[in-house]
Protein backbone atom coordinates (compact mmCIF):
# COMPACT_ATOMS: atom_id res chain seq x y z
CA UNK A 1 0.00 0.00 0.00
CA UNK A 2 3.05 2.25 0.28
CA UNK A 3 2.80 3.55 -3.30
CA UNK A 4 -0.64 4.98 -2.52
CA UNK A 5 0.47 6.47 0.79
CA UNK A 6 3.50 8.11 -0.83
CA UNK A 7 2.00 9.36 -4.06
CA UNK A 8 -1.79 9.61 -3.88
CA UNK A 9 -3.49 12.61 -2.30
CA UNK A 10 -4.47 12.39 1.34
CA UNK A 11 -8.05 13.03 0.19
CA UNK A 12 -8.41 9.33 -0.65
CA UNK A 13 -11.23 7.77 1.35
CA UNK A 14 -12.48 4.23 0.74
CA UNK A 15 -8.93 2.90 0.52
CA UNK A 16 -8.69 3.65 4.25
CA UNK A 17 -11.76 1.57 5.05
CA UNK A 18 -10.74 -1.32 2.81
CA UNK A 19 -6.90 -1.36 2.95
CA UNK A 20 -5.93 -3.92 0.35
CA UNK A 21 -5.11 -3.87 -3.35
CA UNK A 22 -8.00 -5.30 -5.35
CA UNK A 23 -7.34 -7.02 -8.65
CA UNK A 24 -10.31 -9.04 -9.93
CA UNK A 25 -14.07 -9.01 -9.50
CA UNK A 26 -17.09 -10.87 -10.79
CA UNK A 27 -20.72 -10.56 -9.80
CA UNK A 28 -20.92 -9.90 -6.06
CA UNK A 29 -17.33 -10.92 -5.27
CA UNK A 30 -14.03 -9.08 -5.45
CA UNK A 31 -10.50 -10.42 -4.86
CA UNK A 32 -7.21 -8.79 -3.93
CA UNK A 33 -3.71 -9.38 -5.31
CA UNK A 34 -3.17 -12.25 -2.88
CA UNK A 35 -6.30 -14.02 -4.15
CA UNK A 36 -8.31 -13.38 -0.99
CA UNK A 37 -11.99 -13.10 -1.90
CA UNK A 38 -14.52 -10.70 -0.42
CA UNK A 39 -18.30 -10.57 -0.72
CA UNK A 40 -19.24 -7.10 -1.92
CA UNK A 41 -22.14 -5.37 -0.14
CA UNK A 42 -20.78 -2.00 -1.31
CA UNK A 43 -21.16 -2.33 -5.10
CA UNK A 44 -19.27 0.82 -5.95
CA UNK A 45 -21.54 2.90 -3.71
CA UNK A 46 -24.46 1.84 -5.89
CA UNK A 47 -22.66 1.94 -9.25
CA UNK A 48 -22.62 -1.83 -9.74
CA UNK A 49 -26.29 -2.74 -9.41
CA UNK A 50 -25.76 -5.42 -12.06
CA UNK A 51 -22.57 -6.75 -10.45
CA UNK A 52 -18.89 -6.57 -11.30
CA UNK A 53 -18.02 -7.36 -14.91
CA UNK A 54 -21.53 -8.34 -15.90
CA UNK A 55 -21.04 -10.75 -18.78
CA UNK A 56 -23.72 -9.18 -20.98
CA UNK A 57 -22.04 -5.79 -20.78
CA UNK A 58 -18.51 -7.18 -21.08
CA UNK A 59 -19.27 -9.16 -24.23
CA UNK A 60 -21.02 -6.18 -25.84
CA UNK A 61 -18.16 -3.78 -25.03
CA UNK A 62 -15.50 -6.16 -26.35
CA UNK A 63 -17.42 -6.63 -29.58
CA UNK A 64 -17.85 -2.86 -29.96
CA UNK A 65 -14.15 -2.16 -29.36
CA UNK A 66 -13.14 -4.80 -31.88
CA UNK A 67 -15.10 -2.96 -34.59
CA UNK A 68 -13.37 0.34 -33.76
CA UNK A 69 -16.64 1.79 -32.53
CA UNK A 70 -16.72 5.46 -31.54
CA UNK A 71 -15.46 5.93 -27.97
CA UNK A 72 -15.46 9.71 -27.69
CA UNK A 73 -17.91 11.76 -29.71
CA UNK A 74 -18.84 14.81 -27.58
CA UNK A 75 -22.59 15.12 -28.19
CA UNK A 76 -22.48 14.07 -31.83
CA UNK A 77 -24.82 11.39 -33.08
CA UNK A 78 -23.41 7.87 -32.86
CA UNK A 79 -24.85 4.45 -33.38
CA UNK A 80 -24.15 3.60 -29.74
CA UNK A 81 -26.08 6.62 -28.49
CA UNK A 82 -28.95 5.90 -30.87
CA UNK A 83 -29.24 2.32 -29.60
CA UNK A 84 -29.18 3.47 -25.98
CA UNK A 85 -31.85 6.14 -26.50
CA UNK A 86 -34.14 3.72 -28.31
CA UNK A 87 -33.66 1.05 -25.64
CA UNK A 88 -34.17 3.47 -22.74
CA UNK A 89 -37.33 4.95 -24.23
CA UNK A 90 -38.76 1.60 -25.31
CA UNK A 91 -37.93 -0.36 -22.17
CA UNK A 92 -38.06 2.23 -19.38
CA UNK A 93 -40.09 5.29 -20.34
CA UNK A 94 -42.86 4.11 -22.65
CA UNK A 95 -44.09 1.18 -20.49
CA UNK A 96 -44.40 3.66 -17.60
CA UNK A 97 -46.18 6.28 -19.75
CA UNK A 98 -43.35 8.72 -19.01
CA UNK A 99 -42.60 11.57 -21.42
CA UNK A 100 -39.14 13.05 -20.88
CA UNK A 101 -36.35 14.50 -22.96
CA UNK A 102 -32.89 13.03 -22.34
CA UNK A 103 -29.93 15.30 -21.62
CA UNK A 104 -26.47 13.77 -21.43
CA UNK A 105 -24.27 15.68 -19.03
CA UNK A 106 -20.73 15.28 -17.78
CA UNK A 107 -20.14 11.69 -16.64
CA UNK A 108 -20.73 11.90 -12.89
CA UNK A 109 -23.77 12.27 -10.67
CA UNK A 110 -22.82 15.72 -9.50
CA UNK A 111 -22.75 16.86 -13.15
CA UNK A 112 -26.37 15.75 -13.49
CA UNK A 113 -27.36 17.60 -10.31
CA UNK A 114 -25.57 20.78 -11.40
CA UNK A 115 -27.44 20.58 -14.71
CA UNK A 116 -30.80 20.09 -13.01
CA UNK A 117 -30.28 23.06 -10.67
CA UNK A 118 -29.10 25.31 -13.49
CA UNK A 119 -32.04 24.36 -15.69
CA UNK A 120 -34.60 24.89 -12.91
CA UNK A 121 -33.26 28.37 -12.26
CA UNK A 122 -33.21 29.16 -15.97
CA UNK A 123 -36.80 28.02 -16.51
CA UNK A 124 -38.30 29.65 -13.42
CA UNK A 125 -36.19 32.79 -13.38
CA UNK A 126 -35.65 32.32 -9.65
CA UNK A 127 -32.51 31.27 -7.83
CA UNK A 128 -33.63 29.67 -4.56
CA UNK A 129 -33.69 25.88 -4.23
CA UNK A 130 -35.24 23.86 -1.40
CA UNK A 131 -33.30 20.85 -0.20
CA UNK A 132 -33.71 18.65 2.87
CA UNK A 133 -31.92 17.80 6.06
CA UNK A 134 -29.43 14.96 5.57
CA UNK A 135 -29.65 15.30 1.80
CA UNK A 136 -26.62 14.40 -0.32
CA UNK A 137 -26.33 15.45 -3.96
CA UNK A 138 -22.62 15.58 -4.79
CA UNK A 139 -19.46 17.51 -4.07
CA UNK A 140 -19.10 20.10 -6.81
CA UNK A 141 -20.05 23.61 -5.73
CA UNK A 142 -23.70 23.73 -6.77
CA UNK A 143 -24.37 20.19 -5.57
CA UNK A 144 -22.61 20.96 -2.28
CA UNK A 145 -24.96 23.84 -1.69
CA UNK A 146 -27.90 21.40 -1.55
CA UNK A 147 -25.97 18.79 0.46
CA UNK A 148 -26.63 18.86 4.19
CA UNK A 149 -23.61 17.21 5.83
CA UNK A 150 -21.45 19.89 7.45
CA UNK A 151 -18.29 17.83 6.86
CA UNK A 152 -18.37 18.87 3.19
CA UNK A 153 -19.64 22.43 3.62
CA UNK A 154 -16.51 24.44 4.41
CA UNK A 155 -16.87 28.16 3.76
CA UNK A 156 -13.78 28.12 1.54
CA UNK A 157 -15.32 26.00 -1.20
CA UNK A 158 -19.08 26.41 -1.09
CA UNK A 159 -21.65 29.09 -1.72
CA UNK A 160 -24.26 28.84 1.01
CA UNK A 161 -26.67 31.28 -0.65
CA UNK A 162 -29.83 30.52 -2.61
CA UNK A 163 -30.61 27.24 -0.82
CA UNK A 164 -33.10 26.64 1.98
CA UNK A 165 -33.14 23.42 4.00
CA UNK A 166 -36.44 21.96 5.19
CA UNK A 167 -36.93 18.95 7.53
CA UNK A 168 -37.08 15.63 5.65
CA UNK A 169 -39.84 13.12 6.31
CA UNK A 170 -39.79 12.10 9.99
CA UNK A 171 -36.69 14.21 10.71
CA UNK A 172 -38.49 15.80 13.65
CA UNK A 173 -40.18 12.59 14.78
CA UNK A 174 -43.55 10.98 14.23
CA UNK A 175 -45.53 13.76 15.91
CA UNK A 176 -44.37 16.68 13.73
CA UNK A 177 -45.51 17.04 10.13
CA UNK A 178 -42.68 18.56 8.10
CA UNK A 179 -45.07 19.15 5.20
CA UNK A 180 -47.01 21.60 7.34
CA UNK A 181 -43.77 23.39 8.24
CA UNK A 182 -42.86 23.67 4.56
CA UNK A 183 -46.34 24.96 3.70
CA UNK A 184 -46.18 27.55 6.46
CA UNK A 185 -42.85 28.82 5.15
CA UNK A 186 -44.26 29.09 1.63
CA UNK A 187 -47.42 30.88 2.72
CA UNK A 188 -45.81 33.38 5.08
CA UNK A 189 -44.26 36.35 3.26
CA UNK A 190 -42.08 36.99 6.31
CA UNK A 191 -40.73 33.44 6.69
CA UNK A 192 -37.51 34.36 4.96
CA UNK A 193 -38.00 31.64 2.36
CA UNK A 194 -37.45 33.18 -1.06
CA UNK A 195 -39.82 31.72 -3.65
CA UNK A 196 -38.07 28.52 -4.77
CA UNK A 197 -37.39 27.58 -8.35
CA UNK A 198 -37.31 23.92 -7.39
CA UNK A 199 -37.28 21.28 -4.69
CA UNK A 200 -34.62 18.55 -4.84
CA UNK A 201 -34.91 15.29 -2.89
CA UNK A 202 -33.96 11.63 -2.64
CA UNK A 203 -36.79 9.19 -1.93
CA UNK A 204 -34.33 7.23 0.20
CA UNK A 205 -31.45 9.29 1.55
CA UNK A 206 -28.44 7.07 0.93
CA UNK A 207 -25.41 8.94 2.26
CA UNK A 208 -27.69 10.71 4.76
CA UNK A 209 -28.37 7.51 6.69
CA UNK A 210 -30.93 5.41 4.75
CA UNK A 211 -33.82 7.69 5.63
CA UNK A 212 -36.92 6.47 3.81
CA UNK A 213 -39.62 8.87 2.66
CA UNK A 214 -43.21 7.68 2.79
CA UNK A 215 -45.61 7.67 -0.13
CA UNK A 216 -47.79 10.22 1.66
CA UNK A 217 -44.89 12.60 2.24
CA UNK A 218 -43.65 12.38 -1.35
CA UNK A 219 -47.14 13.02 -2.68
CA UNK A 220 -47.42 15.98 -0.30
CA UNK A 221 -44.16 17.45 -1.60
CA UNK A 222 -45.35 17.06 -5.19
CA UNK A 223 -48.65 18.78 -4.32
CA UNK A 224 -46.79 21.72 -2.78
CA UNK A 225 -44.62 22.00 -5.89
CA UNK A 226 -47.68 22.22 -8.10
CA UNK A 227 -49.48 24.67 -5.83
CA UNK A 228 -46.54 27.03 -5.41
CA UNK A 229 -45.06 26.80 -8.91
CA UNK A 230 -41.88 24.92 -7.99
CA UNK A 231 -40.19 22.23 -10.06
CA UNK A 232 -39.74 18.82 -8.45
CA UNK A 233 -36.29 17.30 -8.95
CA UNK A 234 -35.81 13.69 -7.84
CA UNK A 235 -32.18 12.69 -7.41
CA UNK A 236 -32.27 8.99 -8.33
CA UNK A 237 -28.53 8.65 -8.77
CA UNK A 238 -27.94 6.12 -5.98
CA UNK A 239 -31.36 4.65 -5.24
CA UNK A 240 -32.68 4.55 -8.81
CA UNK A 241 -31.71 2.04 -11.50
CA UNK A 242 -33.72 -0.66 -9.71
CA UNK A 243 -32.19 -0.28 -6.26
CA UNK A 244 -35.59 -0.07 -4.51
CA UNK A 245 -37.25 -2.73 -6.67
CA UNK A 246 -38.76 -0.54 -9.38
CA UNK A 247 -36.50 1.07 -11.95
CA UNK A 248 -37.24 4.52 -10.50
CA UNK A 249 -37.38 4.81 -6.73
CA UNK A 250 -40.43 7.10 -6.82
CA UNK A 251 -42.72 4.81 -8.81
CA UNK A 252 -44.39 3.40 -5.69
CA UNK A 253 -45.54 6.90 -4.72
CA UNK A 254 -47.29 7.64 -8.04
CA UNK A 255 -45.58 11.00 -8.45
CA UNK A 256 -44.24 12.62 -11.62
CA UNK A 257 -41.03 14.60 -11.13
CA UNK A 258 -40.29 17.47 -13.48
CA UNK A 259 -36.60 16.53 -13.58
CA UNK A 260 -34.85 13.25 -12.72
CA UNK A 261 -31.12 12.79 -12.30
CA UNK A 262 -29.49 9.44 -13.02
CA UNK A 263 -25.89 8.27 -12.84
CA UNK A 264 -23.96 5.48 -11.07
CA UNK A 265 -25.51 2.23 -12.37
CA UNK A 266 -27.06 3.80 -15.48
CA UNK A 267 -23.63 3.42 -17.11
CA UNK A 268 -23.26 -0.23 -16.22
CA UNK A 269 -20.19 0.51 -14.12
CA UNK A 270 -18.75 3.08 -16.53
CA UNK A 271 -18.98 6.88 -16.09
CA UNK A 272 -22.28 8.20 -17.37
CA UNK A 273 -24.90 10.65 -16.18
CA UNK A 274 -28.31 11.54 -17.51
CA UNK A 275 -30.96 14.16 -16.81
CA UNK A 276 -34.58 13.45 -17.70
CA UNK A 277 -36.65 16.59 -18.15
CA UNK A 278 -40.21 17.24 -19.14
CA UNK A 279 -40.30 18.42 -22.77
CA UNK A 280 -41.63 21.87 -21.90
CA UNK A 281 -38.59 22.46 -19.67
CA UNK A 282 -36.14 21.91 -22.52
CA UNK A 283 -35.42 25.62 -22.86
CA UNK A 284 -31.65 25.52 -23.37
CA UNK A 285 -30.00 27.34 -26.23
CA UNK A 286 -27.86 24.96 -28.32
CA UNK A 287 -24.53 24.52 -26.57
CA UNK A 288 -25.63 26.49 -23.49
CA UNK A 289 -24.67 23.66 -21.14
CA UNK A 290 -21.93 21.40 -22.43
CA UNK A 291 -19.06 19.16 -21.36
CA UNK A 292 -16.25 17.28 -23.08
CA UNK A 293 -17.44 13.88 -21.86
CA UNK A 294 -21.19 14.30 -22.17
CA UNK A 295 -21.57 11.08 -24.13
CA UNK A 296 -19.63 8.00 -23.05
CA UNK A 297 -20.24 5.68 -25.96
CA UNK A 298 -18.78 2.63 -24.24
CA UNK A 299 -21.19 3.24 -21.36
CA UNK A 300 -24.02 3.47 -23.89
CA UNK A 301 -23.08 0.01 -25.14
CA UNK A 302 -22.94 -1.48 -21.63
CA UNK A 303 -26.14 0.21 -20.49
CA UNK A 304 -28.11 -0.84 -23.56
CA UNK A 305 -27.34 -4.47 -22.75
CA UNK A 306 -28.07 -4.13 -19.03
CA UNK A 307 -31.41 -2.41 -19.60
CA UNK A 308 -32.59 -5.78 -20.89
CA UNK A 309 -32.98 -6.76 -17.22
CA UNK A 310 -36.08 -4.53 -17.35
CA UNK A 311 -37.71 -6.22 -20.34
CA UNK A 312 -39.85 -8.11 -17.80
CA UNK A 313 -40.53 -8.18 -14.04
CA UNK A 314 -38.05 -10.92 -13.16
CA UNK A 315 -35.45 -8.61 -11.63
CA UNK A 316 -38.03 -6.61 -9.67
CA UNK A 317 -39.50 -9.82 -8.26
CA UNK A 318 -36.04 -11.09 -7.37
CA UNK A 319 -35.23 -7.83 -5.55
CA UNK A 320 -38.43 -8.17 -3.51
CA UNK A 321 -37.54 -11.76 -2.65
CA UNK A 322 -34.01 -10.85 -1.60
CA UNK A 323 -35.23 -7.82 0.35
CA UNK A 324 -37.29 -10.15 2.54
CA UNK A 325 -34.18 -12.23 3.24
CA UNK A 326 -32.12 -9.14 4.03
CA UNK A 327 -34.70 -7.46 6.26
CA UNK A 328 -35.56 -10.65 8.14
CA UNK A 329 -31.92 -11.35 8.93
CA UNK A 330 -31.19 -7.80 10.05
CA UNK A 331 -34.27 -7.73 12.27
CA UNK A 332 -33.28 -11.09 13.74
CA UNK A 333 -29.82 -9.76 14.61
CA UNK A 334 -31.29 -6.55 16.04
CA UNK A 335 -33.71 -8.49 18.24
CA UNK A 336 -30.78 -10.06 20.11
CA UNK A 337 -29.47 -6.65 21.19
CA UNK A 338 -32.60 -4.83 22.34
CA UNK A 339 -30.67 -2.82 24.91
CA UNK A 340 -28.81 -1.08 22.11
CA UNK A 341 -31.91 0.30 20.33
CA UNK A 342 -31.06 -0.94 16.84
CA UNK A 343 -33.05 0.47 13.93
CA UNK A 344 -33.39 -1.45 10.66
CA UNK A 345 -34.77 0.50 7.72
CA UNK A 346 -34.73 0.60 3.93
CA UNK A 347 -36.45 -0.36 0.68
CA UNK A 348 -35.52 -2.95 -1.91
CA UNK A 349 -31.81 -3.68 -1.60
CA UNK A 350 -30.75 -0.47 0.12
CA UNK A 351 -30.86 -0.93 3.90
CA UNK A 352 -29.45 0.64 7.01
CA UNK A 353 -28.55 -0.95 10.34
CA UNK A 354 -28.15 1.72 13.03
CA UNK A 355 -27.22 1.21 16.66
CA UNK A 356 -28.95 4.39 17.76
CA UNK A 357 -27.24 4.92 21.10
CA UNK A 358 -23.70 4.07 19.91
CA UNK A 359 -22.34 6.14 17.01
CA UNK A 360 -19.02 4.30 16.94
CA UNK A 361 -20.47 0.83 16.46
CA UNK A 362 -21.15 1.05 12.71
CA UNK A 363 -17.54 1.85 11.85
CA UNK A 364 -16.28 -0.91 14.12
CA UNK A 365 -18.68 -3.43 12.56
CA UNK A 366 -17.65 -2.39 9.04
CA UNK A 367 -13.96 -2.82 9.90
CA UNK A 368 -14.56 -6.22 11.50
CA UNK A 369 -16.65 -7.34 8.52
CA UNK A 370 -13.77 -6.48 6.20
CA UNK A 371 -11.43 -8.61 8.32
CA UNK A 372 -13.89 -11.49 7.90
CA UNK A 373 -14.27 -11.08 4.13
CA UNK A 374 -17.21 -8.71 3.67
CA UNK A 375 -17.05 -5.22 2.17
CA UNK A 376 -19.72 -2.95 3.59
CA UNK A 377 -19.63 0.79 4.19
CA UNK A 378 -21.21 3.23 6.63
CA UNK A 379 -23.31 6.34 6.11
CA UNK A 380 -25.19 8.98 8.09
CA UNK A 381 -24.17 12.34 9.51
CA UNK A 382 -21.72 10.67 11.90
CA UNK A 383 -21.08 7.43 9.99
CA UNK A 384 -23.42 5.77 12.47
CA UNK A 385 -25.35 3.56 10.02
CA UNK A 386 -24.10 0.37 8.37
CA UNK A 387 -25.21 0.59 4.75
CA UNK A 388 -26.25 -2.41 2.66
CA UNK A 389 -25.89 -2.01 -1.13
CA UNK A 390 -25.32 -5.50 -2.57
CA UNK A 391 -25.58 -5.93 -6.34
CA UNK A 392 -29.19 -6.44 -7.38
CA UNK A 393 -28.12 -9.57 -9.25
CA UNK A 394 -26.50 -11.20 -6.22
CA UNK A 395 -27.45 -14.86 -5.91
CA UNK A 396 -29.24 -16.05 -2.78
CA UNK A 397 -26.35 -18.20 -1.56
CA UNK A 398 -23.87 -15.30 -1.71
CA UNK A 399 -26.38 -12.98 -0.04
CA UNK A 400 -26.84 -15.44 2.80
CA UNK A 401 -23.09 -15.93 3.14
CA UNK A 402 -22.54 -12.18 3.32
CA UNK A 403 -25.23 -11.81 5.95
CA UNK A 404 -23.61 -14.57 7.98
CA UNK A 405 -20.33 -12.64 7.92
CA UNK A 406 -22.13 -9.47 8.93
CA UNK A 407 -23.80 -11.30 11.80
CA UNK A 408 -20.42 -12.59 12.97
CA UNK A 409 -18.98 -9.08 12.82
CA UNK A 410 -21.88 -7.68 14.88
CA UNK A 411 -21.59 -10.45 17.47
CA UNK A 412 -17.85 -9.95 17.87
CA UNK A 413 -18.09 -6.16 18.21
CA UNK A 414 -21.00 -6.40 20.63
CA UNK A 415 -19.12 -8.92 22.74
CA UNK A 416 -16.17 -6.55 22.91
CA UNK A 417 -18.43 -3.68 23.97
CA UNK A 418 -20.12 -5.75 26.64
CA UNK A 419 -16.77 -6.90 28.00
CA UNK A 420 -15.57 -3.31 28.21
CA UNK A 421 -18.71 -2.36 30.12
CA UNK A 422 -18.10 -5.19 32.59
CA UNK A 423 -14.53 -4.05 33.11
CA UNK A 424 -15.66 -0.47 33.77
CA UNK A 425 -17.99 -1.63 36.51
Amino acid sequence: MRVFENHESIVRGYIRSFPTIFQNAKGAKIANEQGNEYIDFFAGAGTLNYGHNNQKATDAMIAYLQTDGIIHGLDMATSAKKAFIEKFIGTILQPRNMDYKLQFTGPTGTNAVETALKLARLVKGRSNIVSFTNGYHGLSQGSLSVTGNNFYRDESHISRSNVTFIPYDNYLGDDINSLMIFRKFLEDNSSGLDAPAAVILETVQGEGGINVASKKWLQGIEALCREFDMLLIVDDIQVGNGRTGDFFSFEFADITPDIITLSKSIGGGLPMALVLLKPELDQWKPGEHTGTFRGNNLAFIASTELLSYWDNDDLSNAITYKENILRSKLEEIASRYKGYNIDVRGRGLVYGFEIVNDNSAAGEISAKAFELGLIIETCGSNGQVVKFLPPLTIDEETLQSGLALFEQAVDEIMAQKQNRLKEEF
